[in-house]
């Protein structure tokens, strides 16, 4: 059985995570593995002078306290996780996912995901948790990470869900490209979708043919294809199609067509993720 593994932090975006998580579970009757990391980088220090200004009595007594203090909080932390993962449970059932797994495990998820992704089919996660920087619309520093540790794609979830029936597949013929139309062809996914196919650039013969042969790879698949090639800036061109043809997911390779590896996601990407209003499932 195909298996999904659903990423939460109970942030603003845990709801929709939930119901991505059990769009997805139906479409490829799927178990869902439900992951909460307790981070101890995003817990709030105590902060107290112990330099030496104190004397040596209240000094050890003072440390004693806030070992006390931090076991508190660590406990606290830990039921907390624990509220969590009972109402993502709880929302995945109503939403009809029956074969539930929840965990919850010390560290941070971007450090630890290609341990829990193995055994993944599709990993979800929402595009920013507790700790992302809403005023800038920054993506969650997670999130970056995640995606490159992923061998697996990675659905991106909207803050808020509805139905997907149509997507536009960025396609610039490199590998993720490449995979992202494998995948919708043999995966049950995206299955009776709408697909939009796009290239950006001014187009060339191996272009025009490459997005020819993906197109016929999707339609012998069973799939509504449409191709063009737009000329302009990636982020505007994607942004301007998905607003035109009213798409409701967003697929793309993580890195564009290049053998220059960032740190971080792809710059395009990254843009993408931050400035559309719907789910992205990428690839790597």
């Amino acid at each position: 059985m195909p298996n999904i593994l659903a990423c939460t932090d109970g942030s603003i975006y845990a709801t929709s995570v939930y119901n991505h998580t059990a769009w997805a579970a139906a479409k490829m009757s799927a178990s869902v593995h439900v992951l909460h990391m307790l981070d101890p980088h995003h817990e709030d220090p105590v902060k107290a002078d112990t330099s030496g200004s104190i004397g040596f009595g209240a000094k050890s007594a003072l440390l004693s306290e806030i070992v006390e203090l931090e076991a508190a909080r660590a406990k606290i932390a830990r039921k907390h996780g624990k509220v969590i993962l009972e109402d993502a449970t709880d929302q995945l059932r109503k939403a009809g996912v029956n074969d539930i797994q929840a965990e919850q495990k010390h560290g941070r998820v971007s450090d630890s995901i290609e341990n829990y992704e193995r055994d993944a089919d599709l990993v979800v996660i929402g595009k920013r948790g507790n700790h992302a920087d809403f005023a800038t619309g920054h993506i969650g520093h997670n999130l970056e990470r995640v995606v490159r540790g992923c061998h697996h794609p990675v659905l991106v979830a909207s803050r808020e869900f509805s139905n997907m029936n149509s997507f536009v597949l960025a396609y610039d013929g490199g590998a993720s490209a490449q995979k992202a139309v494998e995948y919708a062809a043999t995966n049950p996914l995206l299955k009776g979708m709408k697909c939009h196919l796009l290239s950006i650039g001014k187009g060339n013969a191996k272009l025009e043919k490459a997005l020819d042969e993906a197109k016929q790879t999707l339609s012998n698949a069973g799939f509504e294809v449409s191709a063009e090639i737009r000329d302009g800036e990636p982020d505007q061109v994607i942004g301007e199609a998905v607003a035109q043809e009213h798409i409701d997911l967003l697929v793309m390779g993580a890195y564009g067509h290049s053998h220059i590896r960032h740190l971080i996601v792809g710059s395009t990407t990254t843009a993408m993720i931050r400035t559309v209003k719907i789910p992205v499932l990428l690839f790597r």
